[in-house]
């Protein structure tokens, strides 16, 4: 489904006499089955954004229209990961997949089964949390968001804990899981180019207050190559960007 982010405005309480604006008229469409990174420096209120449209934070300003229709609150169109796993240490990897939906359900069954395959931890249904790595768990994770079939999934920094190894290769998950689900994916990452290698198009964020700098459209095909000229030059528009915005704000 497609996202539209519309004039959201979002202030904390820093004192009783004094508010902090953490975003500034911030105006975003994302079309359906898109995939876009966020990127911009800390503070800028890129994970507080998530937060909006997954329908957890509600005190805003501006709308958010999922597939046309205004968000009221959180449901089951949108799909959240965190940057930690959050699994349930007493359950399986099935069970935490299922979560509070019950296995003997034939349908829920086939659909644990299907997505066990897809983030591929095929002989690993029956391990706990305890015995897999941070890259496994974090599979889990993403298997258990989409159960549900959420129309837009959204990534609050999902990979940042792990090994550059890891990482790298939990991008080519996500990126399988986007072409198999056909998901709108809404990624937050401080990693440039995770940013570029995942993107249709590159969000970046000014400093505090957020507000949005420039959308970068990335125009390479899949598979990518980081040590490709095209990305490379891609890559050097988003530090130049940052450098104006550095300077600006």
């Amino acid at each position: 489904m497609s996202v539209t982010i519309k004039s959201v405005h979002r202030t904390f309480k820093k004192s009783q006499e004094e508010d902090l604006i953490v975003l500034d008229d911030v105006n975003l469409h994302i079309k359906k089955e898109e995939f876009i990174t966020i990127i911009g420096p800390s503070g800028c209120g890129k994970s507080t954004l998530l937060k909006i449209i997954a329908g957890l934070d509600r005190k805003f300003h501006g709308s958010i229209l999922i597939g046309g229709q205004e968000l009221t609150g959180p449901g089951i169109k949108q799909g959240f990961i965190f940057q930690e796993h959050r699994l349930f240490p007493w359950l399986t990897v099935e069970k935490n997949i299922a979560a509070d939906l019950s296995l003997n359900d034939s349908e829920i069954r086939r659909k644990v089964d299907e997505l066990i395959e897809i983030v591929r931890l095929k002989g690993f249904e029956k391990a706990y949390p305890r015995e897999l790595s941070g890259g496994m768990a974090q599979r889990v994770a993403i298997a258990r968001a989409l159960l549900r079939n959420p129309d837009v999934l959204l990534l609050d920094e999902p990979f940042g804990a792990l090994d550059a190894f890891t990482r790298t290769h939990l991008q080519d998950v996500l990126l399988d899981i986007w072409k198999k689900k056909k998901t709108t994916m809404i990624l937050v990452t401080h990693d440039l180019d995770e940013s570029i290698y995942l993107a249709n198009r590159l969000v970046i964020m000014t400093p505090r207050p957020g507000r949005i700098s420039q959308i970068i459209e990335i125009d390479m095909p899949y598979p990518r190559k980081k040590t490709d000229v095209r990305f490379q030059a891609i890559r050097q528009q988003v530090l130049t960007e940052f450098e104006k915005s550095e300077l600006i704000h």
